[in-house]
């Protein structure tokens, strides 16, 4: 087996892709990871806050990282691991992301890198109610105890890949994407100097209030009185110049449950990465995604809204359908 590619797991301070705190990286040749590297660093200056929420999902707070180097500082090690690998992550968006914005806010440029989403590949060959980490890893039979810490998340990122390449018969990246019809997705190389992304874009306007303050001004707006129900609000049609290797591009999105935004507000993110957003789940509903703080484990405890457990009984009769944690959807979307 040719299988060669480098996962790669980052951990945020806070809600902006930018804000990278963690990063561990599995390097894979033949089908076995053959070495491993982790750090800790600082984020970005002006984005290094860490946000309470980041830390109880991860546990690392700003005084594990002081003194360390800086993301953009500690960047060409990173790089220099990964050479010219393909990269593999679980929710790619959003790990690309994290280099993309994370360099940017530094002033740095950034190469090009070929990558493989192991949630993408999780849909199209597991038939899991779930493609979150721990279900996928599960799926594949890799070992996952400490999810979260960015190490052990991508190995088992790289576990994941093996497994689908192996029931695909594949030997390398190459022949996996040809056996399932895929193109190989790539994020261009690019230089802040010429143009931010929308993610960076977003932040930056965050900083100074504007864009951010009118926003936070509508949510408080709807939230601010009771609903027994959220407000629906319209079903945007989907973005027709969506990245079609985006996780939701193609999918039919339906919202249950508390969300920290607002459900319009969600939708039309969705609908900005090609998805189709509902208000009720049919046999159309291909994701389900949850607030009230859902996590993949509530699946087994029962801890679900009326529409999960109609997606349970759908998923039971053979509908692909998946459900996503509100965290995960704001990671596919470029953060809180």
């Amino acid at each position: 087996m040719a299988l060669d590619f480098t996962a790669i797991d980052f951990e945020t301070a806070n809600g902006f892709r930018g804000s990278p705190c963690s990063v561990g990286l599995s390097k894979v040749r033949g089908g076995v990871v053959v070495e491993e590297a982790s750090w800790l660093m600082r984020p970005p200056e002006n984005h290094d806050h860490f946000e309470f929420h980041n830390t109880r999902i991860h546990g690392i707070r700003a005084e594990d990282v002081a003194g360390r180097p800086r993301f953009g500082e500690l960047f060409p090690e990173i790089g220099a691991f990964i050479g010219n690998d393909v990269l593999a992550a679980h929710n790619a968006a959003f790990d690309l992301g994290v280099i993309r914005s994370g360099l940017e806010v530094s002033g740095l440029a950034g190469p090009a890198y070929d990558y493989v989403c192991t949630v993408m590949l999780s849909r199209r060959c597991y038939s899991l109610v779930s493609n979150s980490l721990p279900y996928a890893a599960e799926e594949a039979g890799v070992p996952l105890v400490n999810h979260h810490d960015a190490a052990e998340d991508a190995r088992a990122c790289a576990g994941i890949l093996v497994d689908i390449a192996r029931r695909n018969n594949a030997n390398s990246i190459a022949e996996l994407y040809l056996s399932l019809g895929l193109n190989l997705p790539q994020q261009p190389a690019f230089d802040p100097a010429r143009g931010l992304s929308k993610a960076t874009m977003s932040a930056l306007a965050a900083r100074t209030g504007s864009a951010a303050e009118r926003t936070v001004e509508r949510a408080l707006g709807v939230a601010g009185s009771f609903q027994a129900w959220p407000e629906e609000g319209p079903n945007p049609l989907p973005n027709p110049s969506a990245e079609p290797g985006h996780p939701l591009f193609g999918q039919t999105v339906v919202f249950t449950g508390d969300l920290a935004i607002t459900r319009p507000e969600a939708k039309s993110r969705a609908a900005d990465m090609g998805a189709r957003p509902e208000s009720r789940v049919t046999a159309r509903t291909t994701v389900l995604i949850v607030g009230d703080g859902f996590v993949a484990g509530d699946l087994r405890a029962g801890r679900l809204t009326g529409k999960a457990k109609r997606v349970l009984e759908l998923h039971a009769k053979g509908q692909q359908i998946e459900v996503v944690s509100e965290g995960e959807f704001l990671q596919m979307v470029g953060g809180a």
